[in-house]
């Protein structure tokens, strides 16, 4: 019986959510940290999908537990899907999250309220020690603000903007965003993924 899943992230905060969205598993959600695993995986596959299975299959050869690792992008339908798995690197290597910001409002420059749809996706893989995979994911819709708003969250959730809501991603609780978000609707379908997994 496995009573260990690895949360394969170095993102504290995504970490919390996880730890949030999977509470109520029968099974104990580990960091990376905690293992002593310092390896970082390129994210170099052109979808999602390619590369959350790269980042669980490698970090669970590695410390031979289930590894849950996730790829979520933002995808602009007036820029073609950017940045989608790209949303990490938009505004290049090692930027902060207010310059992807800023680069992606900068490319939305003129673009009316109307056309500023969107929708955060998310895809997670859990991974095997042997190597099988399963996947599940999430999607969420929203418009892209003209401007910044809210404190909470982390990456684009400031310029999301759920219009049922009336609020950004990032003006919302933990527990709100958990319900509706790209990443929350995914993790309610781990339990799922385990299953099949015979976890």
């Amino acid at each position: 019986m496995v009573n260990k899943l690895l949360l394969a992230t170095n993102n504290d905060a995504k970490v919390r959510e996880y730890r949030r969205l999977l509470q109520s598993l029968p099974i104990e959600l580990v960091t990376l940290a905690e293992q002593g695993i310092t390896t970082v995986v390129s994210e170099v596959g052109e979808s999602l999908e390619e590369n959350a299975r790269l980042k669980a299959v490698a970090l669970s050869a590695e410390s031979r537990l289930v590894a849950l690792a996730d790829d979520s992008g933002l995808e602009v339908d007036v820029l073609g899907g950017e940045p989608g798995c790209l949303s990490a690197r938009y505004a290049g290597e090692g930027a902060a999250d207010k310059d992807r910001i800023d680069y992606l409002l900068a490319r939305l420059g003129g673009v009316p309220w109307e056309k500023r749809t969107a929708q955060f996706r998310c895809v997670i893989a859990i991974a095997m020690p042997e190597g099988r995979v399963e996947f599940c994911s999430g999607e969420c819709q929203g418009i892209i603000t003209l401007e910044p708003r809210g404190e909470e969250g982390f990456g684009y959730d400031p310029v999301f903007y759920l219009p049922e809501l009336d609020k950004t991603m990032a003006e919302l609780s933990l527990e709100t965003k958990n319900r509706v978000s790209h990443r929350g609707q995914a993790a309610r379908k781990v339990p799922l993924v385990l299953a099949r997994l015979g976890i």
